[in-house]
């Protein structure tokens, strides 16, 4: 069984506890299924981590092997690169419909100079800065003892790598395509797992989160997921009834308007708003009509105008009662 946990491990049967987690660590970044789409990626990590699990037992004293649990074996166990976080600018078409972006952030790397150790170049001494060189310090009963920043040296002797300034990293920009699924709110996060710091042999790479923030619209406001605007429409057509385009995100739809008054109306179209994810439904259109009246007419447009209205005046009692009130109180005898 030891034999085999080894073989599993890629370790010699001699090794210890600290080869033994190298290697384990090593595998079980290669293998995990979340970064491994080989058929066999999940079979291979539980292997691994059994595998692990049996060297641990057999190395753990007894009292240990019931009183201790075996080390986690998820991704979330392993050291992890730090993530990057940023926000992602997109029009509320592009959300709606979802797109492909491609996204330039800076991703950091091991100095090439250094090889990420942050040393190198030739030797250099300063003085230390809490004894000011001189390798004694006053303590609380003003008495000269030795510093405690340098030993009591008076000076440090470094060897910084120029490039990085000791830090051991420098950055790169990294241009990344992207898959923005639809239906996506102003908030809502894509993880692309690996895209964050980038890791090594002992260290998983951090995450790449990048936050949904959806651009004001010129028309659209969004309320949910109900889209609102305003619309001008010909005060005739709000009084008899007629046929309107109403632009949406997915193109122009017709609406027919009820029979009503020239008065600003409210019409509500269920799922005609901003898409659905998920198990969120989608939005309604919730557009507010404005009456327009004509600011000029043709002879031909008078004519017509003048036609209806007589033809209303003929049926005062029903299309004017306004007006046939009053001249039924007024007008003569």
């Amino acid at each position: 069984m030891i034999l085999k946990a080894c073989t599993v491990l890629g370790v010699s049967p001699d090794a210890g506890p600290t080869e033994w987690k190298r290697a384990y660590r090593r595998l079980a970044m290669r293998w995990h299924p979340d970064r491994n789409d080989h058929p066999e990626a999940t079979e291979r990590f539980k292997e691994i981590g059994a595998a692990y699990e049996t060297l641990l037992a057999v190395d753990a004293p007894e009292s240990e092997k019931t009183a201790e649990a075996p080390e986690d074996t998820s991704e979330e166990a392993l050291v992890r690169a730090p993530d990057i976080r940023l926000n992602l600018v997109i029009s509320l078409e592009e959300a709606a419909a979802g797109c492909r972006q491609t996204i330039t952030y800076a991703r950091g790397k091991a100095c090439p100079t250094c090889d990420g150790s942050g040393e190198a170049g030739m030797s250099r001494t300063r003085f230390c800065d809490a004894c000011h060189g001189s390798g004694r310090t006053h303590d609380a009963q003003r008495k000269l003892v030795a510093c405690g920043a340098c030993g009591g040296r008076g000076f440090f002797t470094e060897r910084i790598c120029p490039d990085c300034q000791g830090s051991g990293r420098e950055t790169a920009d990294v241009n990344l395509e992207i898959v923005v699924p639809p239906g996506m709110l102003s908030g809502d996060e894509l993880r692309l797992v690996g895209q964050g710091e980038p890791g090594h042999e002992q260290l998983l790479a951090g995450d790449l989160y990048l936050t949904v923030v959806l651009a004001s619209h010129r028309l659209y406001r969004l309320d949910g997921r109900d889209i609102h605007y305003r619309m001008p429409v010909g005060a005739l057509a709000l009084l008899a009834g007629g046929d309107v385009e109403l632009p949406t995100l997915a193109g122009t739809i017709g609406h027919t308007l009820a029979v009503g008054s020239t008065e600003s109306r409210e019409i509500r179209i269920p799922g005609k708003g901003y898409p659905g994810r998920g198990n969120k439904p989608a939005g309604d259109l919730v557009v507010v009509l404005d009456a327009v009246f004509p600011a000029s007419l043709t002879s031909r447009q008078r004519k017509l105008l003048l036609q209806a209205h007589t033809d209303m005046l003929d049926q005062r009692a029903d299309s004017l009662p306004a007006i046939e009130d009053w001249w039924r109180l007024n007008g003569p005898d």
